[in-house]
């Protein structure tokens, strides 16, 4: 199966959007293997980006042209940086391909009998057409890409971000100390009175069961020019991760992760943990983001947690983003500089998390914060894959089963930003 080539998506994205021809100059090499070019790249679109941004701010005219021009520069610039992104991460992709797809029909024994049968003694019609095998049709055939296109499942990167943890049990449980051990200062005869004792909470994180059971023909599996089992457990892979990523981030606990924005204040599981829900910082404004609102959500985080900070946005809400700046004119978001590093804004590495609510009145539309710190992923040893071509023939079926698990266990090292005027 061939891998996903960042720069070929980029191409293709950036034809779509129509964008200054000094940015289209700047793509690079349709092979990938440039990413110095892909970065320049990307910086001259934000470049276009923030300049015709600029002129919209100065002239304060409503013109529709003009916005329609920034919309596609900052679709172009957001396509860049996330060709970099999926560089960054699959910097080993499979660069194979070219050639002959399948076997060429002068080396198949079929296809040289035909010809010479018609060639040595010809064959009742005029001439050789491919519209029918005998009379040439055999020269003809039609070729298939043994590769298949996978249409896309958005993953979250909750996973990666977060703290994991396998266990061989049928769940863990988290001790927590509310450090509320009381102390004072006393004279030398003064009288010591009984001080407060810290008092310890605890929270279960019970993995719910996914699970999976498709079903392929025997004949089907035997006969198939490439291997549909293989094909089959990635499917499984990618839905199991597309499956969790949601109930990371939205789980409500049956039979599932508990979601982390449901411990966000007023949220579903906002009293469960000991130590109380995850804060939240609003906009400053009813049903848009500020430039204020992400560095009051910034610098509400404590400064012991602030080293391994990242902002969790999806990309539509960071398209919205990329057009605030700083007091002094700055604009917040900056693209990467250095092939491996991502995105910032306002400093902070930018995570994009497909399924995070986008800007809308009321929604937290992102996190700030050390995931890892924060939320708890727990793996059941074991994906389990039962083969079972027996309660269903002719039919072979796949059973495959995870258990997992996921909650906050630590509601201080996050933040989350609210749409909201106050």
């Amino acid at each position: 199966m061939k891998h996903f080539s960042p720069a070929a998506a980029l191409a293709a994205s950036t034809a779509l959007v129509s964008v200054p021809r000094s940015v289209l100059n700047a793509r690079p090499r349709a092979d990938g293997s440039d990413p110095k070019a892909m970065i320049a790249a990307l910086n001259k679109a934000f470049e276009e980006f923030k300049a015709a941004h600029d002129d919209k701010l100065k002239s304060k005219a409503d013109d529709v042209v003009v916005t329609e021009k920034i919309e596609r520069i900052d679709a172009a610039v957001g396509n860049f940086q996330t060709a970099i992104d999926d560089l960054s991460a699959k910097i080993a992709a499979d660069k194979a391909g070219g050639g002959v797809i399948g076997d060429l029909p002068s080396t198949t024994p079929e296809y040289l009998a035909a010809f010479k049968a018609n060639m040595r003694h010809g064959t009742p019609n005029a001439a050789l057409t491919k519209s029918t095998d005998g009379e040439g049709g055999y020269l003809a055939p039609v070729e298939w890409d043994r590769t298949i296109i996978n249409k896309l499942k958005q993953v979250s990167k909750i996973r990666q971000n977060a703290r994991v943890i396998s266990i061989t049990v049928a769940g863990f449980r988290k001790l927590f100390n509310d450090r509320t051990l009381g102390s004072g200062w006393v004279g030398e005869t003064a009288s010591r009175p009984a001080t407060t004792t810290p008092a310890l909470g605890s929270l279960d994180f019970v993995p719910g069961e996914l699970y999976a059971n498709p079903a392929i023909s025997q004949q089907l599996l035997d006969d198939a020019a490439i291997n549909l089992e293989e094909w089959l457990a990635a499917e499984v892979e990618a839905e199991f991760a597309r499956q969790e990523g949601i109930a990371f981030l939205s789980g409500d606990g049956v039979n599932k992760p508990y979601g982390i924005l449901t411990f966000v204040t007023g949220a579903a599981n906002a009293a469960r943990h000991p130590w109380g829900a995850i804060q939240a910082v609003n906009t400053g404004a009813a049903a848009a983001l500020t430039g204020d609102g992400f560095i009051d959500l910034m610098y509400s985080l404590p400064s012991e947690f602030a080293a391994n900070a990242k902002l969790y946005i999806n990309r539509a809400s960071l398209g919205a983003a990329r057009k605030l700046k700083d007091g002094q004119g700055n604009y917040l978001w900056q693209p990467a500089y250095v092939a491996g590093e991502p995105a910032t804004l306002n400093g902070a590495p930018v995570v994009e998390v497909p399924g995070m609510p986008s800007v809308a009145a009321g929604n937290i539309a992102a996190l700030y914060g050390d995931m890892e710190a924060t939320y708890l992923v727990v793996d059941r040893i074991g994906v389990s894959v039962l083969r079972d071509p027996f309660s269903n023939k002719p039919f072979v079926h796949f059973y495959t089963v995870k258990r997992v698990g996921g909650g906050v266990y630590n509601p201080e090292p996050m933040r989350a930003l609210k749409v909201a005027a106050s």
